[in-house]
């Protein structure tokens, strides 16, 4: 049987927190254009810029007022115009065990879209995500790398590609 190809790569520089906001708002974009849920992983070193993505996606899909790091609560929720968005943040995480005590499975089927940075504490908890967002220093500015997992990130990908 014959797999279809879901792979999908976009690398783009950025300069500063507002062309990172920015993007975050063309991504939320394409993901209001999908209609379908998702999961998206954020990675990068502390400072990278995955919470100034996060605000601008959640800005351009209509959230309104501050967007903070959920570093000590692990899951910020948000209701929208699109559904159940779940902002977490794996940092703190000790042991990806205690995904399970918070219901984590749970947001993930509730949720139109979950942003997790921070994925790789959360073990074999985190399911094969839609989109890997990687962040990295570049230059003056940062290198994001968008990398598609499923045929809906390799659309959702396409979509920004268009813009």
């Amino acid at each position: 049987m014959a797999q279809a190809n879901t792979e999908a790569h976009l690398a783009i520089t950025l300069d500063g927190e507002q062309q990172m906001v920015d993007f975050g708002v063309n991504l939320a974009s394409a993901i209001d254009k999908i209609k379908s849920p998702l999961l998206i992983l954020l990675n990068g070193d502390l400072g990278a810029g995955k919470t100034t993505i996060s605000r601008g996606i959640l800005q351009g899909l209509g959230h309104h007022g501050p967007v903070k790091s959920p570093t000590y609560t692990l899951v910020e929720p948000y209701k929208l115009d699109l559904g159940k968005i779940f902002h977490f943040d794996l940092y703190r995480l000790i042991d990806p065990e205690e995904l399970e005590h918070i219901g984590f499975s749970d947001y993930l089927s509730e949720a139109v879209l979950c942003i997790i940075e921070w994925p790789e504490n959360g073990g074999s908890y985190i399911p094969q995500p839609d989109i890997t967002i990687d962040i990295s220093l570049y230059q003056s500015g940062r290198k994001v790398t968008l990398d598609s997992q499923t045929d809906l990130g390799k659309k959702c990908i396409y979509q920004v590609q268009q813009k």
